[in-house]
């Protein structure tokens, strides 16, 4: 298959009310479906929620045994489709802040959250593993929030294959404002962040990079606790081009469409000395030495 369409969601999704999120989630799969998308996305943590809070992991689940997954699982086959969704995992008493992907034939995998931001250390333990799905339509790769600011893991899903990345956020921006110019303000700071990122690491390893965001307060019924999102979904092809983004300025849901074109890929790997094929990993032995 040489393109597909590819849906992003930003929604809101706050902590406390894992069955509306969930429902929320299946409301706009179908929407994707509807729009001809083979695969969507949905933001960091959507089906729990994302806060600063231990509210953040009482729902938490296992993956892919637990009752959200299994109702993707058949959403899945129902639509002929790939899901790929965010939720508190919960496994032999742990938690991790975990994104996986359904299909047609059932579970594919997941992903968890490698780097873990600020109060996150204090709910969820680290994941140890970059894996890569193979998709009938591409190799896929997920890259969670804060991952998506160290460089090395773009590049060790690029060397393993990866054409597409998608990259889920539950991006925090400050103190909700009612004010409509500093919310809108939000969004462009979120997506003028992204721009610089995003670019570069979709330049440097010539894949596609698919954004999404929380929208919303995803805290507001916890007392003392700030837990904000900009929402924006955007995507960026193999040289950096920003190629399809949200068009809500204020914070809202919105789901994004684009048709990833795959040859890109393969187009952008094939120029002359492009760094994937010329880079010299022997001398890299650096970064696997463990800083103090």
């Amino acid at each position: 298959m040489e393109t597909f369409i590819l849906a992003l969601v930003q929604h809101d999704s706050p902590v406390g009310i894992t069955d509306k999120n969930l429902d929320t989630t299946i409301l706009w799969a179908h929407k994707a479906r509807k729009a001809g998308a083979s695969l969507v996305c949905f933001p960091e943590l959507n089906i729990t929620g994302h806060a600063g809070h231990a509210d953040m992991v009482r729902d938490a689940e296992e993956v892919p045994g637990g009752s959200s997954c299994k109702r993707l699982i058949k959403l899945a086959e129902e639509l002929d489709m790939y899901i790929c969704a965010g939720i508190a995992e919960h496994e032999r008493g742990i938690h991790y802040n975990t994104m996986f992907i359904v299909g047609p034939q059932g579970y594919i995998g997941k992903q968890r959250k490698v780097h873990l931001s600020r109060d996150e250390y204090f709910y969820f333990r680290a994941g140890t593993k970059i894996p890569l799905f193979d998709l009938p339509f591409a190799c896929v790769g997920i890259i969670i929030c804060y991952d998506n600011e160290v460089p090395e893991v773009s590049r060790c899903l690029a060397v393993q294959g990866a054409e597409l990345v998608l990259c889920p956020h539950a991006a925090r921006f400050g103190e909700w404002s009612d004010e409509v110019n500093k919310r809108k303000n939000a969004v462009k700071e979120q997506k003028s962040h992204w721009k610089l990122v995003h670019s570069c690491r979709t330049y440097d390893n010539g894949f596609f990079a698919a954004l999404c965001n929380t929208a919303g307060r995803s805290a507001e019924s916890i007392e003392g606790i700030e837990a904000n999102h900009a929402g924006a979904c955007m995507v960026f092809d193999p040289r950096g081009k920003l190629i399809a983004e949200s068009k809500s300025t204020d914070i809202s849901d919105e789901m994004v469409v684009a048709t990833i074109d795959m040859k890109q890929v393969v187009n952008r790997r094939r120029e002359p000395c492009f760094n994937l094929q010329t880079r010299k990993p022997e001398v890299f032995t650096v970064l696997t030495e463990l800083t103090d």
